[in-house]
């Protein structure tokens, strides 16, 4: 009796381990494409503001 309840009990914590870790890699690697998404739009604004000061300085 006791070793069927351990079992049934043992499956179901490999069961909720198993639902949260794949879940946690899912958040951090959006967590990562939310951060290189963040760069690349922030790079872009300052290549175009960098290359406006530059016009604006050969016209001058």
């Amino acid at each position: 009796m006791m070793r069927a309840r351990e079992t049934a009990h043992s499956r179901a914590v490999r069961e909720a381990n198993k639902a949260f870790k794949t879940r946690e890699p899912q958040i951090l690697m959006t967590d990562y494409a939310k951060a290189q998404q963040s760069f690349q739009e922030n790079r872009e604004r300052l290549k175009a503001l960098r290359l406006a000061r530059e016009s604006n300085v050969g016209r001058s």
